[in-house]
Protein backbone atom coordinates (compact mmCIF):
# COMPACT_ATOMS: atom_id res chain seq x y z
CA UNK A 1 0.00 0.00 0.00
CA UNK A 2 1.36 3.39 -0.98
CA UNK A 3 1.26 6.54 1.06
CA UNK A 4 -1.45 9.05 0.28
CA UNK A 5 -0.38 11.40 -2.49
CA UNK A 6 -1.92 14.88 -2.37
CA UNK A 7 -4.63 15.30 -4.99
CA UNK A 8 -3.00 18.40 -6.43
CA UNK A 9 -0.10 16.25 -7.67
CA UNK A 10 -2.48 14.40 -10.01
CA UNK A 11 -4.62 17.23 -11.25
CA UNK A 12 -3.89 19.36 -14.29
CA UNK A 13 -7.32 20.94 -14.01
CA UNK A 14 -9.69 21.45 -11.09
CA UNK A 15 -9.57 18.54 -8.60
CA UNK A 16 -12.58 16.19 -8.46
CA UNK A 17 -15.39 17.33 -6.19
CA UNK A 18 -15.18 15.35 -2.95
CA UNK A 19 -18.89 15.66 -2.16
CA UNK A 20 -19.82 14.34 -5.60
CA UNK A 21 -17.48 11.37 -5.18
CA UNK A 22 -19.18 10.50 -1.89
CA UNK A 23 -22.62 10.94 -3.46
CA UNK A 24 -21.71 8.45 -6.19
CA UNK A 25 -20.38 6.01 -3.58
CA UNK A 26 -23.67 6.17 -1.67
CA UNK A 27 -25.58 5.49 -4.88
CA UNK A 28 -23.32 2.54 -5.72
CA UNK A 29 -23.75 1.11 -2.23
CA UNK A 30 -27.53 1.32 -2.57
CA UNK A 31 -27.45 -0.54 -5.90
CA UNK A 32 -25.29 -3.34 -4.50
CA UNK A 33 -27.35 -3.89 -1.35
CA UNK A 34 -29.57 -6.55 -2.90
CA UNK A 35 -26.61 -8.34 -4.48
CA UNK A 36 -24.80 -8.42 -1.13
CA UNK A 37 -27.73 -10.32 0.41
CA UNK A 38 -27.03 -13.24 -1.92
CA UNK A 39 -23.71 -14.13 -0.27
CA UNK A 40 -22.92 -16.44 2.64
CA UNK A 41 -19.65 -16.25 4.55
CA UNK A 42 -17.46 -17.21 7.52
CA UNK A 43 -17.38 -14.63 10.33
CA UNK A 44 -14.68 -14.58 13.01
CA UNK A 45 -15.33 -12.37 16.08
CA UNK A 46 -12.28 -11.61 18.25
CA UNK A 47 -13.11 -9.58 21.39
CA UNK A 48 -10.56 -8.63 24.02
CA UNK A 49 -10.77 -6.59 27.23
CA UNK A 50 -7.53 -4.80 28.19
CA UNK A 51 -6.34 -3.25 31.43
CA UNK A 52 -4.83 0.21 31.78
CA UNK A 53 -1.40 -1.08 30.69
CA UNK A 54 -2.81 -2.59 27.50
CA UNK A 55 -2.58 -6.18 28.76
CA UNK A 56 -5.34 -8.56 27.73
CA UNK A 57 -7.37 -9.61 30.77
CA UNK A 58 -10.14 -11.41 28.90
CA UNK A 59 -10.41 -12.63 25.32
CA UNK A 60 -12.84 -14.74 23.34
CA UNK A 61 -12.77 -15.71 19.68
CA UNK A 62 -15.85 -17.25 18.07
CA UNK A 63 -16.13 -18.33 14.43
CA UNK A 64 -19.45 -18.79 12.66
CA UNK A 65 -20.74 -19.99 9.33
CA UNK A 66 -23.42 -17.56 8.16
CA UNK A 67 -25.66 -18.94 5.45
CA UNK A 68 -29.15 -18.32 4.11
CA UNK A 69 -31.83 -20.62 5.44
CA UNK A 70 -35.29 -20.34 3.93
CA UNK A 71 -34.75 -16.73 2.88
CA UNK A 72 -32.90 -15.19 5.84
CA UNK A 73 -29.51 -15.73 7.54
CA UNK A 74 -28.70 -18.54 9.93
CA UNK A 75 -25.53 -18.46 12.02
CA UNK A 76 -23.86 -21.68 13.13
CA UNK A 77 -20.97 -21.84 15.60
CA UNK A 78 -17.86 -23.54 14.17
CA UNK A 79 -15.00 -22.77 16.55
CA UNK A 80 -14.14 -21.14 19.87
CA UNK A 81 -10.73 -19.52 20.38
CA UNK A 82 -9.72 -20.86 16.96
CA UNK A 83 -10.31 -24.48 17.99
CA UNK A 84 -13.14 -26.53 16.44
CA UNK A 85 -16.01 -27.08 18.81
CA UNK A 86 -16.26 -30.51 20.45
CA UNK A 87 -18.28 -33.39 19.03
CA UNK A 88 -20.94 -32.79 21.68
CA UNK A 89 -21.17 -29.12 20.72
CA UNK A 90 -21.31 -30.05 17.04
CA UNK A 91 -24.25 -32.34 17.74
CA UNK A 92 -25.97 -29.55 19.64
CA UNK A 93 -25.40 -27.12 16.76
CA UNK A 94 -26.78 -29.73 14.34
CA UNK A 95 -29.88 -30.16 16.49
CA UNK A 96 -30.41 -26.40 16.59
CA UNK A 97 -29.98 -26.23 12.82
CA UNK A 98 -32.49 -29.00 12.14
CA UNK A 99 -34.97 -27.42 14.54
CA UNK A 100 -34.62 -24.08 12.75
CA UNK A 101 -35.04 -25.73 9.34
CA UNK A 102 -38.24 -27.45 10.51
CA UNK A 103 -39.58 -24.28 12.10
CA UNK A 104 -38.95 -22.15 9.03
CA UNK A 105 -40.33 -24.72 6.59
CA UNK A 106 -43.53 -24.98 8.63
CA UNK A 107 -44.17 -21.25 8.56
CA UNK A 108 -47.22 -19.87 6.83
CA UNK A 109 -46.52 -17.61 3.83
CA UNK A 110 -47.35 -14.60 6.03
CA UNK A 111 -44.93 -15.70 8.76
CA UNK A 112 -42.18 -16.34 6.25
CA UNK A 113 -42.62 -12.93 4.66
CA UNK A 114 -42.64 -11.25 8.08
CA UNK A 115 -39.35 -12.96 9.06
CA UNK A 116 -37.60 -12.03 5.82
CA UNK A 117 -38.92 -8.47 5.94
CA UNK A 118 -37.65 -8.06 9.51
CA UNK A 119 -34.17 -9.07 8.37
CA UNK A 120 -34.32 -6.56 5.53
CA UNK A 121 -35.47 -3.81 7.90
CA UNK A 122 -32.49 -4.47 10.16
CA UNK A 123 -30.14 -4.20 7.20
CA UNK A 124 -31.70 -0.92 6.12
CA UNK A 125 -31.33 0.37 9.67
CA UNK A 126 -27.63 -0.45 9.52
CA UNK A 127 -27.36 1.60 6.32
CA UNK A 128 -28.96 4.72 7.81
CA UNK A 129 -25.57 6.32 8.61
CA UNK A 130 -24.49 5.93 4.97
CA UNK A 131 -27.61 7.64 3.68
CA UNK A 132 -27.10 10.60 6.02
CA UNK A 133 -23.41 11.24 5.29
CA UNK A 134 -24.05 14.08 2.81
CA UNK A 135 -26.15 15.98 5.34
CA UNK A 136 -23.80 15.40 8.27
CA UNK A 137 -20.30 16.12 6.95
CA UNK A 138 -18.12 18.48 4.98
CA UNK A 139 -15.80 16.66 2.56
CA UNK A 140 -12.27 17.41 1.39
CA UNK A 141 -10.23 15.50 -1.18
CA UNK A 142 -7.01 14.61 0.68
CA UNK A 143 -5.30 12.73 -2.14
CA UNK A 144 -5.20 9.43 -3.98
CA UNK A 145 -3.89 6.02 -2.94
CA UNK A 146 -3.41 2.54 -4.38
CA UNK A 147 -5.43 0.21 -2.16
CA UNK A 148 -6.82 -3.33 -2.58
CA UNK A 149 -5.28 -3.51 -6.03
CA UNK A 150 -6.93 -0.38 -7.39
CA UNK A 151 -6.76 3.41 -7.35
CA UNK A 152 -8.84 5.21 -4.75
CA UNK A 153 -9.77 8.74 -3.80
CA UNK A 154 -8.92 9.59 -0.18
CA UNK A 155 -11.52 11.90 1.36
CA UNK A 156 -11.60 13.49 4.81
CA UNK A 157 -14.98 14.17 6.40
CA UNK A 158 -15.56 16.58 9.30
CA UNK A 159 -18.92 17.27 11.02
CA UNK A 160 -20.98 19.97 9.38
CA UNK A 161 -21.66 22.92 11.66
CA UNK A 162 -25.27 23.04 12.78
CA UNK A 163 -26.04 19.45 11.74
CA UNK A 164 -28.80 17.79 13.75
CA UNK A 165 -28.90 13.95 13.64
CA UNK A 166 -32.14 12.56 12.25
CA UNK A 167 -32.05 9.26 14.16
CA UNK A 168 -30.30 7.45 17.00
CA UNK A 169 -28.28 5.56 14.36
CA UNK A 170 -26.50 8.79 13.44
CA UNK A 171 -26.47 10.56 16.81
CA UNK A 172 -22.68 10.13 17.07
CA UNK A 173 -21.88 11.92 13.79
CA UNK A 174 -21.18 15.38 15.32
CA UNK A 175 -18.46 13.85 17.54
CA UNK A 176 -16.41 11.90 14.98
CA UNK A 177 -14.21 12.52 11.96
CA UNK A 178 -13.95 10.13 9.03
CA UNK A 179 -11.48 9.24 6.31
CA UNK A 180 -12.90 7.45 3.27
CA UNK A 181 -11.15 5.50 0.53
CA UNK A 182 -13.40 5.30 -2.54
CA UNK A 183 -12.62 3.19 -5.61
CA UNK A 184 -12.13 5.38 -8.67
CA UNK A 185 -13.43 2.80 -11.14
CA UNK A 186 -16.65 1.72 -9.46
CA UNK A 187 -17.18 4.52 -6.90
CA UNK A 188 -17.47 1.99 -4.06
CA UNK A 189 -16.19 2.07 -0.47
CA UNK A 190 -12.87 0.30 -0.04
CA UNK A 191 -11.99 1.49 3.45
CA UNK A 192 -13.27 3.81 6.17
CA UNK A 193 -11.71 5.01 9.40
CA UNK A 194 -13.50 6.84 12.20
CA UNK A 195 -11.87 8.70 15.08
CA UNK A 196 -13.94 9.62 18.13
CA UNK A 197 -13.33 13.23 19.23
CA UNK A 198 -15.72 13.21 22.20
CA UNK A 199 -17.66 10.57 24.12
CA UNK A 200 -20.35 9.01 21.95
CA UNK A 201 -23.20 6.65 22.76
CA UNK A 202 -24.55 3.65 20.87
CA UNK A 203 -27.36 1.16 21.29
CA UNK A 204 -29.87 3.40 22.99
CA UNK A 205 -27.26 4.80 25.38
CA UNK A 206 -26.25 1.32 26.63
CA UNK A 207 -22.68 1.70 25.35
CA UNK A 208 -20.48 4.78 25.66
CA UNK A 209 -17.20 5.07 23.75
CA UNK A 210 -14.71 7.62 25.04
CA UNK A 211 -12.64 10.14 23.12
CA UNK A 212 -9.78 8.47 21.27
CA UNK A 213 -11.74 5.46 20.03
CA UNK A 214 -10.80 4.31 16.54
CA UNK A 215 -12.82 2.24 14.05
CA UNK A 216 -11.55 0.80 10.76
CA UNK A 217 -13.75 -0.94 8.19
CA UNK A 218 -12.32 -2.57 5.06
CA UNK A 219 -14.12 -4.09 2.08
CA UNK A 220 -13.06 -6.47 -0.68
CA UNK A 221 -14.22 -7.09 -4.25
CA UNK A 222 -15.96 -10.47 -4.61
CA UNK A 223 -16.60 -12.27 -7.89
CA UNK A 224 -15.89 -9.03 -9.76
CA UNK A 225 -19.45 -7.92 -9.02
CA UNK A 226 -19.83 -6.63 -5.47
CA UNK A 227 -17.86 -5.08 -2.58
CA UNK A 228 -18.36 -6.94 0.71
CA UNK A 229 -16.95 -6.52 4.24
CA UNK A 230 -13.47 -7.88 4.79
CA UNK A 231 -12.57 -6.63 8.26
CA UNK A 232 -13.83 -4.30 10.99
CA UNK A 233 -11.74 -3.32 14.00
CA UNK A 234 -12.63 -1.16 16.99
CA UNK A 235 -10.14 0.03 19.60
CA UNK A 236 -11.84 2.02 22.33
CA UNK A 237 -12.24 2.83 25.98
CA UNK A 238 -15.86 2.16 26.74
CA UNK A 239 -18.46 2.02 29.48
CA UNK A 240 -21.18 -0.60 29.20
CA UNK A 241 -24.60 0.14 30.75
CA UNK A 242 -22.98 3.30 32.13
CA UNK A 243 -21.37 1.20 34.88
CA UNK A 244 -18.38 -0.84 33.80
CA UNK A 245 -15.35 0.91 32.33
CA UNK A 246 -12.83 -1.01 30.22
CA UNK A 247 -10.67 -0.86 27.12
CA UNK A 248 -12.07 -2.97 24.32
CA UNK A 249 -10.50 -4.34 21.15
CA UNK A 250 -12.93 -5.91 18.67
CA UNK A 251 -11.70 -7.49 15.44
CA UNK A 252 -14.26 -9.02 13.07
CA UNK A 253 -13.13 -10.67 9.85
CA UNK A 254 -15.19 -12.04 6.97
CA UNK A 255 -14.02 -14.71 4.54
CA UNK A 256 -15.14 -17.64 2.41
CA UNK A 257 -17.82 -15.69 0.54
CA UNK A 258 -20.10 -17.98 -1.45
CA UNK A 259 -22.94 -16.88 -3.66
CA UNK A 260 -26.04 -18.56 -2.32
CA UNK A 261 -27.58 -21.40 -4.29
CA UNK A 262 -30.69 -23.39 -3.45
CA UNK A 263 -28.47 -26.33 -2.57
CA UNK A 264 -26.12 -24.27 -0.36
CA UNK A 265 -25.57 -25.82 3.06
CA UNK A 266 -23.96 -24.82 6.31
CA UNK A 267 -20.32 -25.92 6.19
CA UNK A 268 -18.90 -28.37 8.67
CA UNK A 269 -16.10 -27.66 11.10
CA UNK A 270 -13.78 -29.87 9.04
CA UNK A 271 -14.58 -27.89 5.90
CA UNK A 272 -13.88 -24.66 7.71
CA UNK A 273 -10.45 -25.88 8.84
CA UNK A 274 -9.51 -26.48 5.21
CA UNK A 275 -10.28 -22.89 4.18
Amino acid sequence: MLAVVPAIAFCQGPPPDAREIVRQAIAADRKEAELARQYTFIQRNDEADLDGAGKIVKRQVRTYDVTLLEGSPYRRLLAVNDKPISEAEQKLEEQKLQASIEQRRNETPVERERRIEEWRRKQEKQREPVRELLDAFEFRLAGEETLAGGETYVIDATPKRGYKPKSTATSFFPKVVLRLWIDKAGHQWVKLTMDVRDTVTFGGFLLRVAKGGHLTIEQTRVNSEVWLPKRATLNASARLLLVKGYHKNIDVTFSGYRKFQVESRVVSTEADRER
